[in-house]
């Protein structure tokens, strides 16, 4: 699921992604789901995700961000 919703993003289908990883609860899970809220703009719930995931918000781009969380997941 963490790579369909991937790609559904980088295809430009954001809800579809969000679909897809929004009822998992592993700590991947809560990883992609915390990026594509950090790309909705709801920063206070990408926050809340990042937390949930073990992580900080990266200081890197949104396309890196993308590159680094699909490198995970291959």
């Amino acid at each position: 699921m963490h790579l369909q919703a991937l790609w559904h993003d980088g295809m430009g289908n954001w809800t579809k992604a969000h679909d897809l990883i929004n009822h998992l609860h592993d700590k991947s899970a809560a990883h992609v789901h915390a990026y594509l809220h950090r790309k909705e703009g709801d920063i206070w719930n990408a926050d809340y995700w990042y937390r949930k995931a073990g992580q900080k918000r990266p200081e890197v781009s949104l396309d890196e961000e993308w590159e680094q969380l699909l490198g995970l997941y291959l």
